[in-house]
């Protein structure tokens, strides 16, 4: 019971990220502005390329120790939560021709501060952050609904 509790409330956050609230300054109306208070709390000094991170616009969700993991992408601004415990803000973009994700968690979490996104596509995207999380493979989560095939057996356990 408790893991369909932990994924409706996290297809509720995904929905309302989906949402859109505001444009991006990008002139792209297909791109969703997220309404998170992560997102809001995003630092805007990136220097990223809007054309090369449109590849990681987005929600994207991943298992990560028994927890649901989610990484929201909405322009250069990046929040990742997870269930029963991170959420982090910060920004996504391309830096020295390498697509970068840089996080602040509000609990003081390391675990995924800085990331390299090492391939992105339509469906997936993986990412090696630089603290104990490691290597990670996210799937996209189209429409605020959890993606079909996302190993959950051992969520809340």
């Amino acid at each position: 019971m408790r893991v369909v509790a932990a994924a409706a409330g996290l297809a509720g956050a995904l929905a309302l990220t989906a949402c859109s609230g505001g444009g991006s300054g990008s002139g792209s109306s297909a791109t969703p502005s997220g309404t998170s208070s992560a997102g809001a709390a995003a630092t805007a000094g990136s220097e990223g390329s809007t054309a090369s991170s449109d590849a990681l616009q987005g929600s994207w969700i991943t298992t990560s120790g028994g927890k649901i993991v989610a990484l929201v992408v909405t322009g250069k601004q990046a929040g990742l939560f997870e269930t029963g415990g991170a959420v982090c803000s910060g920004t996504a973009g391309e830096e020295a021709g390498m697509r970068m994700i840089h996080l602040t968690c509000t609990d003081g979490s390391k675990d995924r501060v800085t990331g390299m996104v090492d391939s992105v596509s339509k469906s997936g995207m993986k990412v090696t952050w630089s603290g104990k999380s490691g290597e990670e493979t996210y799937t996209r989560a189209e429409g605020g609904k959890l993606p079909s095939g996302l190993p959950t057996a051992s969520l809340g356990q």
